[in-house]
């Protein structure tokens, strides 16, 4: 009779607490912004809703591709309606926009303010080609913005100029060693995104509109994803910030604090917010 005890007591914690049948799989890229968000949404499913979540860090296009087959839940990590352009008409058919999460984004070619340039096409001079050694500092093969770059270079016919695979990091700490030194760069940018917070950084006119105009960045989860989850679903789907809340996120980051203790604060510093996102959420 006790050993039954145990185990019924057990039995039913395990179902209070979701006994670990409760999970989610998040998909995301290492983007700084992507980082910030996901774990923000990490942090609420499993202190507010009893989740276990794991993330999956992949490249844009097995992002899009682990939602669609079903080997990740969700993101909330998808550029539209022009970076991830490609991905959503691949494979729209087969996982479900929940719209945007956040509104008021932007990508393009970015230089520091010091830099006397002001458009694509300036990139063709042959002094600036030149102090820029014809590169373009981009980041991981595969994304959005990466696409639109080559498209970029066709366009604009930058003969000679060489984009550079790299990471978001990466690309991100040789802007910062560049304009430490006060010297000539061009990097794949976007916003939000800490670097603009810390530095005087300029986006290079587009008049032929490779990189679109103003973003958004939503939320995509998989076919099934509400039958299975109900609660996470709906919280996806009430899931909103602004590029304000998200450049907090990536400051604390950027100042030392490690992505879940900086998801963490913000949580717990934005009860409001975070209480709108969970509203009329069951508890299970």
């Amino acid at each position: 009779m006790l050993l039954f005890s145990i185990v019924l007591i057990a039995v039913m914690a395990g179902c209070s607490n979701g006994g670990g049948n409760k999970s989610v799989k998040l998909a995301y890229v290492a983007w700084d912004s992507e980082i910030a968000s996901t774990n923000v949404v990490k942090e609420v499913l499993e202190s507010k809703l009893g989740y276990q979540v794991e993330m999956l860090q992949v490249d844009a296009g097995p992002m899009w591709a682990g939602i669609a087959d079903g080997s990740a839940d969700g993101m909330v990590a998808a550029w539209l309606p022009s970076t991830h352009a490609s991905y959503l008409q691949k494979y729209q058919s087969k996982v479900e926009d929940l719209g945007a999460n956040l509104e008021g984004t932007k990508i393009g070619l970015t230089v520091p303010a010091y830099m006397n340039i002001s458009s694509i096409d300036d990139l063709n001079k042959p002094d600036v080609a030149k102090s820029l050694q014809n590169q373009i500092i981009g980041i991981e093969p595969g994304a959005g913005i990466m696409m639109a770059s080559e498209k970029a270079l066709n366009d604009y016919a930058l003969k000679g100029y060489t984009l550079l695979e790299s990471s978001s990091a990466a690309m991100a700490q040789e802007m910062q060693k560049a304009y430490d030194a006060k010297k000539p760069i061009v990097v794949t940018g976007w916003t939000p995104h800490w670097m603009f917070a810390k530095m005087d950084l300029k986006y290079l006119a587009d008049p032929k509109g490779v990189y679109g105009g103003d973003e958004q960045i939503h939320t995509i989860v998989r076919k099934g994803l509400e039958e299975d989850e109900a609660a996470a679903y709906q919280f996806l789907d009430q899931f909103r910030w602004t590029a304000a809340d998200m450049q907090s996120v990536m400051s604390a980051i950027q100042d030392g604090k490690t992505p879940e203790d900086a998801a963490k604060d913000w949580v717990n510093s934005n009860p409001d917010k975070v209480n709108e996102w969970i509203k009329g959420i069951k508890s299970e």
